[in-house]
Parts: C-alpha cells; structure tokens; sequence
C-alpha cells in the first residue's frame, strides 16, 4: 500500500518530483514547495530545532506496526532494533504489541528504562558479550538466539533455575543468497551460526542443559527482500531440521523466525516487499511443508526493522554551498553528510531529496555531499533539484528512518543532530541535539 492509497489527495498536491511511497503516510504538501509531516511544517521544524535534524512520525510507525500485526498476527513480529533505537519508538513498538530484538546491553538498557516487556525481548548477536547476556539474564528476557556453541554453556551457567527459553541460529548455506537482495548478507565464512551440518551435534548439547528450554531455529537471509522465494525456501529447509531434530532428540520445537530484510523503496522505482501477499504465501508454504513431513506447525514469526521505520524518517539538511559544472550538473554541500547518515558510503545506500520552503525552478540533476572532506561523503547522486539551488535553502530526505541515526557519528568532532517526534500537529524532542559540551565532557585529560 502506498501513501497515495492512504491520502489520495497527496498524488495531487505534492510537487512532482517527491513520491508519495517513499515519504510517511501523514505528508501533505503545497504548492510552493511547503511539506508537512505529522501537521507539522519542516521548514518551521528546521527554524525551531536547527539542522541537520532527523524527524519521525509517529503515525507512519504504528501503521507500519498495524499491517504486520494484522499480517503474521498478534504476538509473532519482533522489530529489529538495530533499525532505530530510542526509548519513544520503543513505547511506541510495546503499545502496538510487537516483540524486540536487541543486539546490546544498551538497547536493552533502553527497553528496561521504558518497561518493556521482558518475555517478548529477544536477544540476538553473533558476539555476545558477558555484559550483553548478564542484562538479557537479569532483565528476564524472553528468548535468547544461541548462534554459536560457545554460548551454550555460558548461558546455561548464568540463567535462571526455572529456565531460558533459546533459539538456534542456522546458516542459510545450502539455500544460497538471494539474488534479489539489494544488500546481500554477508557469506557463511564471516559469520556465526550453525551451518545444518553441526546442527545436531549443537542441539543434543543444549537439551542437556537443565537450564536451556530449546524453542525453535531462527535465520537470516538478507537485507532489502522483495521477493518471496527466499523465504519460501528457507521455510521448507527448516521444517526439514525440525522433522530431523524431532526425530533424533525428541523435541518438538514450537517457534520459527524468518527474520525480517523486508524491501523498502527509498527512491521512486525502487522494489518493495507486498507484505500481505508475503505472509499468505509463507503461512502457506509452512502449512504444506509440515503436513507433508508431519511436523507440529509451529509459529511463524518475523523481524522487520528497516520496514517498521524508514518511512517514517525525514531528514532535513541545509544548504552549504552550490557549484554548477558545464555539462548541466549541479553540486550542492549541505551541513550534514558522513556523521549523520554513512550508509551511501558503506554499501551504497541510494536516496533523492527535495527542496523545502520554494517551489524553486526547472531541476537539474544534482549530487548533495556532506562537510567531512571525504570522497565517499556523499548523500544523494543525481537527484533532480531547483537548477536556481542556493546557499541558505533547506533539502529533505525522505525514507531516512532506519540506519542513520543508528549508525550517526561523531566524524571529525561533529555532534550529532536531533531527532523529532511529529504527531497530529505537534512536535516533540525524542533526542536531543548533542553539544560540544557534550563531545567534551568525555575527554577527561583536561
């Protein structure tokens, strides 16, 4: 479903460039280059709060959890809070009934703080640290994911009398990577998991932990997933195990998560996943899988991250300086770049931008890059922006949810910005911008 489906009116009356499935389901827009997100002006948002800054609507968030909620069914998402951590979102994820996958003792530090319910947290991590298992241990939470044999007897050391109830993590290696990911997971040689092989062996040693109750297997397929067959294969693979671990160990393992990497378009054209197709046809695939192997169906459950959040993001950057070359191409610097959104220059990330406050002129095709000094500090290529660009005007970035304020640095001492809750016409700080102080304060050899 895209924004235009939701708010009709919006395929008319935004400017022609930005794309309604790309921007959060409250934008509306006029006809001067005014966008709103949440009843709020960007433009008022970048005067009050300065930029760059990161907004997010609260609306887009909690449609996003309805649809998977009402998709896979109350109790069987688990959003990935490697996506986007901040302890407003995570109200937000606990009062729309969706699970949470941590991957820190920080994150669950944020989910304590909240009151999140510890049974429906989940532990994920190819390197747990002793800090990581000692807060999921003390905090209760509901399920930790074992992804390497190592991690067995730790956790069983340390869990409580009446048990902790474990996930396995399978590598995904006779299934191949999914040719339709746009960002591929990395190979089974650089990672941890257990490949099928060393499965058995694994789950032998954690039924003979008094302490460990084995609930299911878990995996992960890739990043940005349009197409189902992934999926579909990876269903049928691990009914298989659970048939194979049943029949040599006597566990009927109830839980299956299939992780999450659910497409989500950032520019226009770009793949998406259809997610109610999606969930009728692996629910399907399940249901034949376990019949025809005479498997218990178990639970099938899911992690979105990225496609709980990143449509839900804005942000909203001003112009630096502009340069215009011969050949018709503009360059615009803009005051963030690296420190508040490195995913272009890690793997390529792709997003557009849109110009705020004017309706500028014919565009022009235009490369937005950061302040860092750096050849991979680049936002946006070759988006179409006012060929009448200048220094002073305020750009959005729509789809900036997921992975920017996550992964925000503090490259070449630069603080990081704000993120701002919109709802309903009001606007709020979820974090505040950081300060030199507080860059300062941590430097203790004054």
């Amino acid at each position: 479903m895209t924004l235009t489906d939701i708010l009709p009116s919006l395929r008319s009356s935004l400017p022609s460039h930005p794309h309604p499935e790309i921007w959060p389901v409250s934008t509306t827009a006029g006809v001067r280059g005014e966008v709103a997100v949440g009843g709020v002006s960007l433009t008022d948002l970048a005067d009050r709060y300065g930029t760059p800054a990161y907004v997010l609507d609260e609306t887009d968030v909690r449609h996003r959890c309805a649809a998977y909620d009402r998709a896979f069914g109350a109790g069987n998402v688990v959003y990935a809070a490697k996506a986007l951590t901040c302890r407003a979102l995570l109200r937000w994820i606990a009062s729309e009934g969706l699970g949470l996958a941590v991957y820190s003792a920080g994150q669950l530090a944020a989910a304590r703080s909240v009151d999140f319910p510890a049974e429906r947290v989940v532990l994920h991590g190819d390197a747990k640290t002793t800090a990581d298992l000692d807060a999921a241990l003390d905090y209760g939470v509901g399920r930790i994911v074992i992804e390497s044999p190592s991690e067995i007897a730790r956790i069983a050391a340390a869990a409580r009398p009446d048990g902790q109830r474990v996930l396995v993590r399978v590598l995904p290696e006779e299934l191949g990577y999914p040719e339709c990911a746009a960002l591929p997971a990395p190979s089974d040689r650089d990672r941890f998991g257990l490949p099928a092989a060393e499965l058995d062996d694994l789950v032998g040693r954690i039924v003979a932990q008094q302490r460990l109750r084995l609930v299911g297997l878990d995996i992960y397929l890739g990043s940005q997933l349009s197409r189902f067959g992934p999926a579909e294969r990876a269903i049928r693979h691990l009914v298989v195990l659970l048939d194979e671990l049943r029949r040599r160990h006597g566990v009927t393992l109830t839980e299956l998560n299939i992780g999450g990497g659910h497409a989500v378009a950032h520019v226009h054209g770009e793949a998406e996943l259809a997610l109610d197709a999606f969930a009728v046809r692996v629910r399907t695939v399940l249901h034949a899988a376990c019949l025809r192997l005479d498997v218990p169906e178990p639970r099938l459950m899911v992690t979105p991250g990225r496609a709980v959040v990143a449509r839900a993001g804005v942000a909203v950057y001003r112009v630096l300086a502009v340069r215009r070359t011969a050949d018709g191409h503009q360059l615009a610097a803009v005051d963030g770049g690296l420190s508040d959104n490195p995913r272009p220059a890690l793997y390529g990330a792709r997003y557009t931008a849109t110009l705020l406050g004017r309706a500028g002129t014919a565009t022009r095709p235009t490369t937005v890059v950061g302040r860092h000094d750096e050849v991979g500090d680049v936002l946006v290529r070759d988006t179409p922006l006012s060929s009448d660009l200048r220094p002073g005007d305020l750009i959005a970035v729509p789809a900036s949810g997921a992975y920017q304020y996550a992964m925000a640095s503090n490259y070449n001492l630069v603080t990081r910005p704000p993120l701002i809750g919109v709802r309903d016409g009001e606007a709020r700080v979820l974090v505040r911008a950081e300060t030199l102080a507080d860059l300062l304060g941590r430097d203790v050899d004054a």
